[in-house]
């Protein structure tokens, strides 16, 4: 089934396009001290080989904001810089060659300093993202709820728009995942501009995966969202290879390579756990997809539950059958079955190579 995305308007970031027709959006944000440049960009370059679009860097302070003068020159992805509190940072980072600002609207609410911040991103043609938090929304103004939310985005969106800017994207991010995806609902209803989606402190990567494929899958169902952001107390390369598999799934990344395995029972012969995740460790780290890989216990779930598998093994008791497409194509020895079966995948990948050539 294809996923009919809500039009957004587009806006660019470095050279990266969001929103209208343009494919969902990766990115992550580095974790490392924004001063440590060489540490920086060994995480940017990281994150960029795994699949992320888009990098967003913290700007704590001014040296991180010089910092950013030199990460820019060596970064291989459009950096947005995530800015709180001080307007001066977001002035500074603008100036410094950030291709994109994040701004969280309870973090700067003085109007003449939020005026300086969009005469210097329209005079570079910077757009904004109005990154509201259910954390820093001003209560004084707004309920603490997804009506919220929304009402803090829309009232910081009126002051950009009098100032003739609408380079704009949004975010309404709860940790609560009912909360953020009834935010997403509302405001989608009345605005089109583009939406970068997540929760946000999520969890460790357990909990914060399951709270995101929660929530990202529903708004991602319903057509929306043109960036995302797996937020995980974890290394963000596991949040970009977290945001591929979720896009996976509605058919919006075409690259991932999927491992389908089954949840094994009392007829396993093998311990297919182990296999599968060396499998996937081993060919996630060499090839692009599209690609379906099975693993399974044994023949009641082989071929036939896999059958929309590109290649795939059943364990028995006389070794794995090798299947392709539900047909058995072999019969491969367990001894060194992962060595045997990363064989016939690139077997497969080079056939595959060669046709498109």
């Amino acid at each position: 089934m294809d996923i009919k995305r809500k039009k957004t308007r587009i806006v660019k970031i470095g050279n990266v396009l969001i929103g209208g027709k343009n494919p969902v959006v990766i990115q992550t944000m580095t974790k490392t001290k924004t001063t440590d440049i060489s540490s920086t960009i060994k995480q940017i370059r990281e994150v960029k080989d795994k699949g992320a679009q888009i990098i967003r860097i913290g700007i704590p302070d001014m040296q991180s904001a010089e910092a950013l003068k030199e990460i820019k020159k060596l970064s291989p992805l459009p950096i947005i810089a995530d800015i709180h509190f001080d307007y001066k940072l977001a002035i500074a980072a603008i100036e410094n060659g950030c291709d994109g600002l994040r701004l969280n609207p309870g973090n700067i609410q003085d109007i003449l300093k939020i005026k300086q911040i969009v005469y210097a991103a329209k005079n570079r043609k910077i757009p904004i993202r109005i990154g509201v938090n259910m954390g820093s929304i001003n209560r004084t103004k707004f309920f603490h709820s997804a009506r919220g939310l929304v009402d803090s985005a829309l009232y910081h969106i009126k002051i950009l728009e009098k100032l003739d800017f609408k380079d704009i994207k949004v975010s309404l991010k709860s940790s609560d995942v009912l909360t953020t995806v009834e935010a997403y609902r509302l405001f989608s209803k009345e605005r089109d501009y583009p939406l970068h989606i997540g929760i946000t402190e999520a969890g460790t990567e357990y909990t914060g995966l399951i709270k995101n494929s929660i929530g990202c899958g529903i708004l991602l169902a319903e057509g929306l969202g043109d960036t995302i952001r797996v937020s995980l107390t974890a290394d963000p390369v596991k949040e970009v290879l977290a945001a591929k598999r979720i896009l996976n799934v509605f058919g919006l990344y075409k690259d991932e390579v999927e491992i389908i395995s089954c949840p094994t029972c009392s007829r396993t012969e093998y311990n297919i756990k182990k296999i599968s995740e060396e499998i996937e460790e081993k060919i996630s780290s060499y090839t692009k997809g599209p690609l379906k890989i099975a693993i399974m216990g044994c023949n009641v779930n082989g071929p036939g539950e896999a059958k929309d598998a590109d290649i795939g093994i059943a364990a028995s008791k006389n070794g794995f059958v090798l299947f392709k497409k539900g047909k058995v194509s072999g019969l491969l020895d367990s001894k060194d079955i992962i060595k045997n079966f990363l064989k016939e995948i690139e077997k497969l990948i080079n056939q595959k190579n060669q046709t498109l050539l």
